[in-house]
């Protein structure tokens, strides 16, 4: 029988290896889709680094973090943070955890993190902090059971962005795409203001600058050019893996039609005639082998 999820699989595990080739993401962190035929159900991989997901490695799991299908497959053991923001937040379809160093910062000393630039809208009105802390005292810092998402995901709020002290950030989305969009931009606009604050004192966007560009960037224009591009940048980066003889997860194209439909590959010949010279320095060698 057809998987009528495939689709939103596939789009998940794209977004897992954009994210790693994007540098949000490295061997920890995830991100998660709302079942969008059953609000109480969400997929996200099992427990694996981003940037090695494949459909595949894509579960559904109900709003409690469990799976639908019983699997003795290893899986995330902060899926609460995921569950139960979706529990809270009927708006959210798609939710992100990372610890992208330039967020890490703020998460350390609690310093506000604003907007500074129009793509830096992307943040919202305001980025809450949440510390394990106050409610659980000293722990391992990794959001695991569901007292502790629960906690997580009412200092998330109505907003779109935390920081979790010591810890990372965790985003939400609308859509998958939407919230790649947010989790990049958020922390493009982390890296800013680090710069900014080591020459002088940053002048963040207005309120009104800060809603009108948010709601501007992440209309689909914005969100689906940027998709697009991420798409075609993570494309050449796993060509470049296969050239090297590393695996390539099948279709990865597939998930951006019709964006990327008819975008250039990488070429045969290029590769054909990268092995004839890898074989004519082979034979060169082999020849002073033979005269020595």
């Amino acid at each position: 029988m057809p998987d009528q999820f495939a689709e939103l699989r596939h789009e998940l595990a794209v977004a897992n290896r954009i994210l790693a080739n994007e540098g949000i993401i490295d061997a920890f962190g995830h991100i998660s889709a709302r079942n969008p035929k059953d609000p109480n159900r969400y997929f996200i991989s099992r427990h694996r680094a981003s940037e090695l997901v494949e459909p595949s490695d894509v579960l559904e799991m109900t709003l409690d973090s469990t799976p639908v299908v019983p699997t003795n497959l290893r899986l995330y053991s902060e899926m609460v943070i995921h569950g139960e923001i979706y529990k809270a937040r009927p708006d959210v379809n798609s939710v992100c955890h990372h610890h992208a160093p330039s967020v890490l910062p703020f998460c350390a000393t609690g310093v506000e993190l604003v907007p500074l630039f129009h793509l830096g809208g992307t943040l919202g009105a305001k980025v809450p902090f949440w510390d394990s802390r106050d409610e659980f005292g000293d722990t391992n810092l990794l959001v695991r059971t569901p007292e502790e998402g629960a906690s997580h995901a009412r200092a998330l709020g109505p907003h779109w962005m935390l920081l979790l002290r010591r810890h990372g950030a965790s985003l939400a989305g609308k859509s998958v795409r939407e919230c790649v969009f947010r989790s990049i931009y958020t922390t493009r606009n982390a890296e800013i203001q680090l710069r900014a604050m080591a020459i002088g004192t940053p002048a963040p966007l207005s309120p009104g600058e800060a809603e009108k560009c948010g709601s501007h960037n992440l209309g689909s224009r914005g969100v689906e050019r940027a998709w697009e591009y991420w798409v075609t940048r993570l494309q050449k980066a796993e060509a470049m893996w296969t050239a090297a003889g590393l695996t390539r997860m099948k279709g990865l194209a597939e998930v951006a039609r019709p964006q990327t439909a008819g975008l250039p590959q990488a070429k045969p010949a290029a590769r054909r005639a990268s092995a004839a010279g890898r074989s004519k320095k082979a034979g060169a060698k082999k020849k002073r082998r033979n005269a020595a």
